[in-house]
């Protein structure tokens, strides 16, 4: 019996911004897309550019990272068609049993992520975060299957002026959702780091930080002028040239790219294909 088809989709949130993460998400799916013997198709939605929005049609979905503050489309068509889209994702999912919605978060939309489902506080970081950082798993991170693989702690490109914190316990028990990570506090945040990973449910998880992300993409915004004078000022050159040799470790942002979206979208194919077989 021949498998039904596999439709994935990007919820574009860059806005029009110049940026590697598209390719980075779109290098990863067709990877992943390799590995299987039936057809995957893969379309891209420019939800905050444009004010489109995938349908529920599709069985995969993976929402970008993006610039800016995350509730500076309040108000917005985008947005409302956004929350919209999570919220049918989540009823979906809770009045159905056996095929459900896949959908991961990224950065900019992890911040969206956290507004909706008000697991914890979005607001603006003490200070914007640029470069390969360490972020530490909690035992329930430990486990999970996108970072299981991981070191502990393990690095990830992080590009972020906003941040979610104070963590609505209440809110994750009611959701049945667990928090995987969080960044490795830096003396100005020590008593409150932010969140970097979520999962809501088995079918829908989030990191702050970007598991897309690859060397090139990286050594892009390392050779920014802006970028190099912000890292060298707020630490040291030293730090600086270290992130860039970073970009060669096999265990640090590589392994990360390797291993937390596609075991994603392979968890998720996998699930979809037993279902539909």
């Amino acid at each position: 019996m021949q498998k039904q088809e596999i439709k994935i989709t990007t919820i574009d949130l860059y806005n029009n911004e110049p940026n590697e993460g598209m390719r980075c998400i779109r290098d990863i799916v067709k990877e992943v897309s390799n590995f299987y013997d039936f057809p995957i198709s893969y379309d891209v939605y420019e939800t905050r550019y444009k004010d489109i929005i995938p349908s529920l049609e599709y069985d995969i979905y993976i929402s970008s990272g993006g610039p800016g503050s995350p509730f500076e489309g309040e108000g917005t068509e985008w947005e409302k068609k956004y929350f919209n889209l999570l919220d049918k994702i989540w009823n979906h999912n809770q009045s159905n049993n056996d095929k459900k919605k896949y959908i991961f978060f990224i950065c900019h939309s992890f911040q969206m992520m956290a507004r909706f489902f008000q697991f914890g506080e979005v607001n603006k970081r003490f200070i914007n975060s640029f470069g390969i950082m360490p972020f530490e798993k909690t035992e329930k991170g430990k486990s999970d299957s996108i970072l299981k693989d991981l070191s502990n702690p393990f690095y990830a490109a992080d590009l972020r002026q906003w941040q979610v914190v104070n963590a609505d316990y209440s809110k994750l028990d009611e959701l049945g959702a667990s928090i995987l990570s969080w960044e490795i506090p830096e003396e100005e945040n020590k008593d409150n780091p932010a969140i970097t990973a979520v999962r809501i449910s088995n079918e829908i998880v989030g990191t702050q930080f970007h598991p897309e992300a690859d060397p090139a993409s990286m050594l892009y915004h390392f050779r920014q002028p802006e970028r190099k004078e912000y890292v060298i000022k707020r630490y040291n050159e030293d730090k600086y040239f270290e992130m860039i040799e970073w970009l060669k470790d096999p265990n640090k942002i590589i392994k990360t790219r390797q291993t937390v979206l596609p075991t994603f979208l392979k968890n998720s194919i996998e699930e979809l294909i037993t279902v539909t077989a």
